[in-house]
């Protein structure tokens, strides 16, 4: 039998299941690999614009936190003021009570005086002032003792002058008319006369 070299056959390689195998292996380990890094390449980014986001909102809440400060100082302010003005406004009206008050007081004294100076009995008016004095005490309003001390323009005012040279220069001598005192205001000054030394020799 006889080989013929020219033959019209088609030479075919025959694969392996083996080999078909081992390819399609590589072609998916290479598939892998290629969307592994494709992976962390966009990890990498989100990493990166998470950390800018996170930035970004700690300069917002820094932001908003110096807000709220400034906001609750001016609230504190606007707190302080208006219980201060709230404060003033009932002192202002309880004073104006107080002043016209004492004028009924000073009445009340004058009147005492005229009646002791006619031998007339006081007894009634020296309850009434008794009244009048326990008020003035529950709501601590204190008389200015001036007598004897050195004019004090915050608290007296002078509206006569005699001349002593044996006081020293602005010494009072006399209270003309009560001043008081509620808490720590001046309701209304001590009118007094003070002394003054004679220069001329």
């Amino acid at each position: 039998m006889s080989t013929d070299n020219n033959s019209d056959e088609i030479p075919v390689n025959v694969t392996s299941e083996k080999q078909i195998e081992t390819n399609e292996t590589s072609v998916s380990e290479e598939s892998e690999n290629n969307s592994t890094s494709e992976e962390l390449k966009s990890s990498q980014l989100n990493v990166d614009e998470i950390s800018k986001l996170l930035d970004l909102e700690k300069q917002k809440v820094k932001e908003i936190d110096e807000k709220l400060k400034h906001a609750l100082a001016d609230f504190q302010n606007l707190n302080r003021k208006t219980l201060s003005d709230i404060q003033n406004g009932v002192n202002a009206k309880v004073d104006e009570f107080i002043l016209d008050f004492l004028k009924i007081y000073d009445d009340f004294i004058r009147a005492k005086e005229v009646f002791s100076g006619s031998k007339i009995n006081t007894d009634g008016l020296d309850s009434i002032l008794k009244n009048m004095d326990s008020i003035l005490k529950k709501y601590q309003i204190t008389p200015i003792d001036a007598l004897g001390e050195i004019f004090d323009p915050n608290s007296h005012e002078a509206i006569s002058i005699i001349t002593d040279s044996d006081l020293d220069d602005n010494t009072i001598t006399k209270e003309i008319r009560k001043g008081y005192i509620s808490q720590t205001r001046i309701i209304r000054p001590t009118l007094v006369e003070i002394s003054k030394k004679n220069d001329k020799k």
